[in-house]
């Protein structure tokens, strides 16, 4: 052995290393096999403290059957990887479940009795060419036979993967789930077709709705209640008709019991004007909501009177008629984002954005018994207008005139805390009848301790035309959102119920990044167009008036003729001045895209590749100081 190493010293370093190498795949094996390193840019392999807290709550045994078609999705390349991130997410949550959720993975082959075993607990095949489909689906079962599926996992929902896992696996291991009771003058239920299309199976509900029934047992209220059932957890006010004194009396009595109460009311609800099968809105709308008695008590008021207008965070229409612009700013339609929103309350602590339209105002009243806490706030840039004259419908350019910022922020929704009295101090309403029953006296309650409201002067937020792209896929309606109306919604209800873990997930993908610079460039020329167009117009006027009354006065043809020249001249100047306003803003974002482009195409490498240079000149240096130092041990044992 000593003949050996003396002679391959080599040979034994290779031979060490191998026997290292195949015992550290040994131990790694053994004992390194929950052990993960997600280096992903988004971290799309590991899981969030929500998802983790709700696979520890998972008490009986969850079954997960992820039916894929693997050889017939080969040559499928974005199936593949979604397929393998999709079953990488389950086994990783396998892992972290210690055995309570059992992952099978089926190749529902053609003709076999797992593709029929598909079809039969509801999965959607996707067609592909020379006749195959492909499966790619998730099917969740628990003790009790309660059902969870998605058919197909669309590519357009990859961002809400984590989500769409996690609340199934939350729906399973719920025996009920809670109950959120509904007041509303909205077709949530039933969409614009109302309850006709509901009857002929035609029916096309909100799709927040559709969100709260996968989580929630709906159940709606009606408007002869003499009390809302104990059952009920939450209550949704969701631009409900206004309340007679019995339905008011049992929404009091609700909160005087501690039930938790999420309002959205509106001085103007668009959504309520939605056209229904004849072109006109559904019979019985109401254009406002308000519950003036009850938030008088809980310390909140809306006046019906004034629509908010956002100059800072209006959203893009189009511009109509005017063929210079395309689109155009309308201040009563707002895109809001993170800054409006207040980051250390769970419901808008994640929120990016949320769309909206013709919105309230609310303010705290005097000698108000509870904390009034904003959630969401106007820009500093917002103003209000009077209902009179947005029903007038104003143009977009119209109401920018028209603007005047006020004593911005404003208020929009709001969470209400604290000690809340009745709005019914003499007791219950004589008017509390139905079926010869009338609420007791002896039930009455006086005053709440700790109310727990949030109030939204907005019900357009309901609008999936405001909120969602909607998709069709395969017989399979979903919605690809575009804001966070929906995430918010389920936000309040989930944190009035008492259970924060889902909403953390919604929280891991941003819906919008918006380019801010490019906004307020566009946004400042904007302002100097409409300012240029309102000189225009001052001048079309008044060189008008100077003809019609050079036509009045008799005046010779010479007069009119030098007029009208200089009639044209000023047309002439000002249409100058509009064309140079939209050119500096196209001249202005150009400059500034260029910039970004060449920021990335060369700044950014560059800087790495300066970087890599640093970093090798540095260990050159290291490595010669080390040679040299070698060269002077040497000479000094040389000496020696």
């Amino acid at each position: 052995m000593d003949r050996f190493m003396k002679r391959s010293p080599h040979g034994l370093a290779l031979l060490l290393l191998a026997i290292i190498f195949v015992s550290l795949n040994v131990f790694s094996n053994l004992s390194l096999r929950a052990a993960r390193l997600d280096l992903t840019q988004n971290n799309l392999f590991t899981l969030s403290q929500g998802t983790l807290n709700i696979l520890n709550r998972v008490e009986e045994p969850v079954t997960l059957k992820f039916y894929y078609s693997q050889d017939i999705a080969a040559d499928q390349p974005k199936v593949q990887i979604f397929a393998q991130r999709v079953r990488d997410m389950l086994e990783e949550m396998a892992t972290h479940a210690d055995g309570r959720l059992l992952l099978e993975i089926i190749d529902p082959e053609p003709f076999s009795e797992n593709e029929d075993q598909a079809v039969a607990q509801g999965l959607v095949a996707r067609p592909v060419q020379d006749g195959d489909v492909i499966y790619f689906g998730l099917v969740g079962t628990n003790r009790v036979d309660s059902l969870e599926v998605i058919p197909y996992f669309a590519d357009e929902r990859q961002q809400y993967l984590e989500y769409d896992l996690a609340r199934l696996i939350h729906n399973l291991s719920q025996p009920e789930k809670p109950v959120l009771g509904i007041v509303s003058n909205l077709p949530l239920d039933t969409g614009a077709g109302g309850m006709m299309a509901a009857m002929r199976g035609q029916s096309q509900p909100f799709l927040i709705y559709a969100e709260l029934t996968d989580r929630f047992d709906v159940e709606f209220i009606g408007l002869d209640t003499i009390k809302i059932p104990k059952r009920v957890d939450v209550l949704l006010l969701a631009h409900p008709r206004a309340p007679s004194d019995l339905q008011a009396y049992a929404i009091d009595q609700f909160v005087m019991r501690g039930g938790r109460v999420i309002a959205f009311i509106d001085p103007q609800s668009e959504v309520s004007l939605t056209a229904g099968p004849n072109g006109e809105p559904l019979r019985g709308y109401t254009e406002q909501s308000n519950l003036s008695r009850l938030m008088q008590q809980w310390g909140l008021e809306m006046d019906e009177n004034v629509i908010l207008a956002d100059r800072k965070r209006a959203q893009r229409v189009s511009a109509g008629r005017d063929a210079r612009r395309a689109l155009t700013d309308y201040i009563l339609w707002m895109a809001y984002g993170p800054d409006e929103m207040n980051a250390d309350d769970p419901v808008t602590a994640n929120i990016d954005r949320l769309n909206l339209g013709t919105v309230g105002v609310l303010r705290a009243t005097q000698n108000a018994t509870t904390k009034m806490v904003p959630l969401l706030s106007s820009s500093e840039e917002a103003g209000v207008m009077t209902r009179d004259y947005v029903l007038s419908a104003p143009t977009p350019d119209a109401l920018q005139r028209r603007f005047v910022q006020g004593e911005a922020p404003y208020t929009i929704a709001a969470r209400l805390s604290g000690k809340v009295k009745t709005a019914f101090p003499d007791g219950p309403p004589e008017t509390g009848n139905k079926k010869g029953e009338r609420a007791k006296a002896r039930d009455h309650l006086a005053q709440n301790e700790g109310a727990n409201i949030i109030v939204f002067a907005d019900t357009d937020f309901f609008d999936d035309r405001f909120w969602v792209s909607e998709q069709n896929y395969l017989g399979q309606r979903f919605g690809v959102p575009i804001a966070d109306n929906g995430k918010f919604l389920l936000n309040a209800v989930e944190n009035l119920m008492g259970s924060d873990d889902l909403i953390s997930l919604r929280g891991r993908e941003r819906v919008v990044r918006p380019f801010t610079r490019v906004e307020d460039l566009r946004r400042a020329a904007e302002k100097n167009y409409l300012d240029e167009e309102e000189n225009l117009i001052a001048r079309i006027e008044v060189a008008q008036k100077e003809l019609d009354q050079l036509e009045q006065t008799g005046a010779t043809l010479g007069d009119a003729e030098a007029a009208a020249k200089t009639h044209r001249a000023e047309l002439l100047s000002a249409r100058k001045s509009l064309r140079r306003v939209q050119g500096d803003l196209r001249r202005d974002i150009e400059v500034l895209e260029s910039w970004v482009t060449w920021i990335n195409i060369i700044a950014v490498p560059l800087l790495v590749g300066l970087a890599a240079l640093g970093l090798a000149y540095r260990q050159r240096r290291r490595r010669l100081a080390t040679q040299k130092a070698g060269g002077l041990i040497v000479e000094n044992q040389g000496a020696n």
